[in-house]
C-alpha cells in the first residue's frame, strides 16, 4: 500500500514532542513493512468513508483516507484529540 501525506499532517508532526517524532518515524516504517502489524492497530475507522487509523504509541494515532491503492495521510496526534475527531467521522 503506499502512503501519501498532506501539509497539514506534517505541520501536526513537527509541532509534536521530538520523542514522538521518532515514534511516528519508526510507526511508518513497520506500516510499510507490514500494516497488520501488531502493535500499530491499523483500522478503519469511519463508517461513512473509508479513514484508517494508525497506533503511534499509547498517547498519539495518526489518521488517513484510502484513495485507489494509497493512504492520504491527513492527521496525526494525541489521543484525545483523536477520540473527539472520531465522533465527527
Amino acid at each position: 500500500m503506499k502512503s501519501v501525506t498532506t501539509s497539514a499532517f506534517w505541520k501536526r508532526y513537527h509541532a509534536l514532542p521530538e520523542d514522538v517524532q521518532q515514534r511516528a518515524d519508526r510507526a511508518y516504517e513497520l506500516w510499510q513493512i507490514n500494516p497488520q502489524a501488531h502493535g500499530l492497530y491499523f483500522k478503519r475507522v469511519g463508517a461513512q468513508r473509508p479513514i484508517y487509523s494508525v497506533r503511534i504509541d499509547r498517547g498519539y494515532r495518526a489518521l488517513g483516507i484510502l484513495e485507489g491503492e494509497a493512504i492520504l495521510w491527513f492527521w496525526i496526534g494525541p489521543h484525545d484529540e483523536y477520540m473527539r475527531l472520531l465522533k465527527h467521522l
